[in-house]
């Protein structure tokens, strides 16, 4: 972790990606004027101590330092417990996650650090990833919070896919002749 001007760099290994929006932009509320790339990272309690070390550390630093002592409440965070949102795949009692998001597209690498497009098909939700954050502070007219900016992903490893997967199709519909109207 480095730490500069109430900012924080935090370099996450070895994480779940969930929730990615790497190439396109997407509005948070219709009333967004712009959209934003985003995606979660789901780090597990243990073999991601140390990351969720830095990461709480970090957020103490801001909370002390940039919002004066003054906590905005667990909701106002972006790193939060998994157990919240435990009714949803990859998440629950056993892991932490960290929300992150940026205006302009982030840097998506391979394991080779060679640039990775849309068309790759990779990274999506369920892979392992490494990822660099920024954590700030945010204390304006829309309130005080602990946010994370999205730097860059790199590529570790398929992971099981997040979500039901594809319907069978054969079991949704009967075959049509084609003379068939609908």
């Amino acid at each position: 972790m480095s730490t500069q001007n109430n900012r924080s760099i935090i370099k996450l290994e070895n994480v779940r990606l969930s929730f990615p929006s790497l190439w396109r932009e997407r509005k948070f509320a219709p009333t967004d004027a712009k959209g934003s790339y985003s995606a979660t990272f789901i780090l597990d309690k243990k073999s991601n101590a140390k990351e969720i070390g830095e990461l709480k550390r970090a957020v103490d630093n801001l909370v002390r330092e940039a919002l004066k002592g003054k906590h905005p409440g667990a909701q106002k965070i972006c790193v939060r417990d998994g157990s919240e949102k435990a009714d949803t795949a990859g998440y629950g009692d056993g892991v932490m996650f960290v929300n992150a998001r940026t205006d302009k597209r982030p840097q998506v690498v391979a394991r080779d650090l060679s640039p990775l497009t849309e068309d790759d098909d990779k990274p999506l939700a369920g892979d392992y990833v490494n990822a660099t954050i920024e954590l700030w502070a945010q204390d304006n007219q829309y309130g005080k919070r602990i946010n994370a900016k999205l730097r860059a992903v790199q590529f570790v490893k398929t992971g099981e896919r997040f979500g039901e997967g594809s319907v069978d199709v054969s079991k949704e519909f009967a075959p049509l002749d084609d003379e068939s109207v609908v």
